[in-house]
């Protein structure tokens, strides 16, 4: 049997880091076992699901890396095979149609409640005949769900639920309008898709039993079945944006690494060893649903930070550098080739310091700015008049040198020496004439990558100002 499985996002907001955590798992047990992994854009809901909404969940997975062996099914498009499969159930007894009208739906609800009971239907249309129904009113279509027994799913995190059939009424399969529900069509299209496994959510486990049901009642072959548990806030309550960024193109915006927000989600609800730090094909060498716990997991955006700092450490030096400059072009800051450049040879010790992408933009941004540069209050506090004076008397001594990094940090030292001050007494203000801000990979290779005349010209004009 061939291992298949699918990411089925609604197309009617943002995709969630929880539908993220979803995705990763399908795809990563996809992987590892040899299968493939599916996405299906469950656009049903025509009121809802937008464009955008597509065009963000396609983007997201593009970023993440979670790349689909086929092109995407859409399940709009399948709606004649949706209503196709509800007249086969009807034509073979395991469905009917319903003429309840909503007036008694309404009153159905309601007894109910008033007698403490779960609201469901009653069935009153289950063996009636069509020749009763009244006139002008157009039928839903309902499952004729058994009544006795029990329904079970061997689930592969949660273990064997169960639920009893007398909990489940008969669903409706085909609305009045003729419109496949959720449930329904999502059976079709698992069956169709030839999907083995299905690994979602556990909040869709109630789901399962009606939808195990729709399986039983056409005689197919029910998928094994996977319900991981949820992601919460710190707080354990239901994650949401006031416990900090939930959508995937917010991490994005947000300076976060696609690599190490799949390699934070994965330890999210799965567990190896100790092993933290997971590349993507080590993820799939190990990945297995026994790893996967039953508790509900909790978001900590601060370790989140701290793992998105050891990849940027790790990361291509090219890489970063495109990306930085990017986001420079965002803020309107255009870097001309020997900003590039600059960048590019600078970058090895910006990352070090830098925890986001939006970290790295921002110390790097000197190095694209065009004279005068904007000076942080902390970085104008130390160039004080003396400051500017030394810096005067420094640039001669530094125009000397071949603006190597050795030649650099030697007339430094030979500097700081003769003035009777020590090297950081010398360094802190060069930092702050050459990159406006207190904090800067090694002054001498800060110097080396600006490069003689720009470091020269800025220093000149901190000197005259």
């Amino acid at each position: 049997m061939t291992i298949r499985t699918r990411f089925a996002p609604s197309p009617t907001g943002m995709l969630h880091v929880g539908g993220v955590r979803t995705a990763l798992f399908n795809y990563l047990f996809a992987k590892h076992t040899g299968g493939e992994f599916l996405l299906r854009i469950e656009d049903t809901d025509k009121a809802r699901s937008t464009q955008p909404a597509v065009q963000a969940i396609l983007e997201g997975m593009d970023w993440l890396g979670l790349t689909p062996d086929a092109a995407p099914v859409y399940q709009s498009s399948r709606e004649a095979r949706h209503v196709e499969v509800a007249m086969q159930m009807l034509a073979a007894g395991r469905a009917y149609y319903c003429y309840a009208s909503p007036d008694e739906l309404k009153e159905m609800r309601e007894t109910a409640q008033a007698e403490g009971r779960a609201p469901r239907y009653d069935g009153r249309w289950r063996d009636r005949d069509p020749s009763e129904a009244p006139a002008g009113v157009k039928p839903a279509i309902r499952l004729k769900a058994p009544r006795e027994g029990e329904t079970l799913v061997h689930d592969l995190v949660q273990g064997t639920v169960r639920v009893q059939n007398t909990e489940l009424d008969d669903m409706i399969i085909l609305r009045s309008d003729g419109t496949p529900t959720y449930l329904h069509a999502v059976v079709v299209d698992d069956h169709d898709m030839a999907i083995s496994h299905v690994i979602r959510g556990d909040d869709h486990l109630t789901n399962t039993f009606r939808q195990v049901q729709i399986y039983n009642a056409m005689g197919w072959e029910t998928p094994h079945f996977a319900h991981i548990p949820l992601i919460h806030g710190a707080d354990g309550a239901k994650l949401s944006k006031r416990h900090g960024a939930v959508s995937v193109l917010e991490f994005r915006e947000q300076g976060f690494l696609p690599e190490a927000l799949c390699n934070y989600l994965l330890r999210l609800g799965w567990g190896h060893g100790d092993a933290e730090f997971l590349p993507r094909e080590e993820q799939i060498s190990l990945f297995t649903l026994e790893g996967v716990g039953r508790a509900a997991s909790r978001m900590d955006y601060a370790k989140l930070t701290h793992l998105n700092g050891l990849w940027l450490r790790g990361a291509n030096d090219a890489r970063l550098t495109g990306d930085v400059l990017a986001r420079l072009e965002a803020q309107g800051i255009s870097a001309d080739a020997t900003a590039q450049a600059r960048i590019l040879t600078l970058m090895p010790g910006l990352k070090e310091r830098a925890k986001t992408l939006v970290d790295l933009t921002a110390s790097a941004a000197f190095l694209a700015r065009s004279r005068p540069l904007p000076f942080e209050p902390k970085a104008e506090a130390l160039l004080t008049p003396d400051a500017r004076a030394m810096l005067a008397r420094l640039a001669p001594a530094l125009a000397a040198t071949d603006f190597s990094v050795a030649a650099v940090d030697a007339a430094l030292r030979s500097f700081a020496e003769t003035e009777g001050l020590k090297l950081g007494q010398v360094a802190q203000p060069l930092r702050a004439a050459l990159t406006g801000s207190t904090m800067s990979p090694g002054i001498d290779a800060t110097l080396a990558a600006l490069g003689r005349e720009e470091s020269l010209a800025r220093l000149k004009e901190v000197a005259a100002f």
